[in-house]
């Protein structure tokens, strides 16, 4: 009962989030303009969140995750499971969470990361930008690690390895693209917020 309703719950956090893109930017699906190193950030994001995701919702509704997942690892005592557990689940939605908040102080402004800055495009400070200069990287971040913790699969853990290192590739060719667009005003706000975790890092 409990995979049904965490399926449930993922397939309708990924609803939210389609609508609430749309709603907020006016778009749904987006093409990677750049470099390849944009263009396989932006497709790795896509298989995440359009495939990776539905996909796991179907397996924990049909209950068949632990049998299709050769990686499954299996966590005692179950005290400890339980901790994975709540804490993968706790993550997994302040990432959905952040990621529409994100998105909604966004608007207009939102590209697909690594995008340049059009000439119309305003520097965003507000909202999450406020703590941090990349909250949809932090926010697909965490999607990706929630999932690998209330799923206990080590091949979700991989992915989520991979994302963080095409991540923390991208950043500085996205920061450079900010600096040269929006010149003294970026490099303000670069000092006074982290890349990704708030008062860390």
């Amino acid at each position: 009962m409990a995979e049904i309703i965490l399926g449930g719950l993922i397939a309708l956090l990924l609803v939210m989030l389609v609508v609430v893109k749309r709603a907020a930017t006016g778009s749904v699906l987006d093409k990677p303009t750049g470099g390849p190193l944009v263009q396989l950030v932006n497709a790795f994001n896509l298989f995440c969140l359009l495939v990776v995701n539905p996909l796991v919702a179907v397996l924990l509704v049909t209950d068949h995750m632990q049998s299709a997942d050769p990686s499954h690892a299996t966590v005692e005592p179950s005290w400890l499971l339980k901790v994975l557990e709540i804490s993968g689940l706790v993550v997994y939605l302040a990432g959905f969470l952040l990621m529409m908040w994100a998105l909604i102080t966004l608007g207009k402004n939102y590209q697909l990361g690594g995008s340049p800055p059009r000439a119309e495009d305003r520097l965003v400070a507000t909202g999450p930008y406020r703590l941090i200069r990349h909250p949809m990287y932090t926010a697909a971040l965490g999607i990706s690690f929630g999932l690998a913790s209330l799923t206990q699969s080590w091949i979700l853990a991989v992915v989520f390895l991979i994302y963080l290192a095409l991540i923390l590739l991208l950043i500085p060719r996205e920061e450079e693209g900010l600096q040269q667009a929006f010149g003294d005003q970026y490099d303000v706000y670069r000092g006074s917020t982290k890349r990704l975790i708030p008062f860390a890092y």
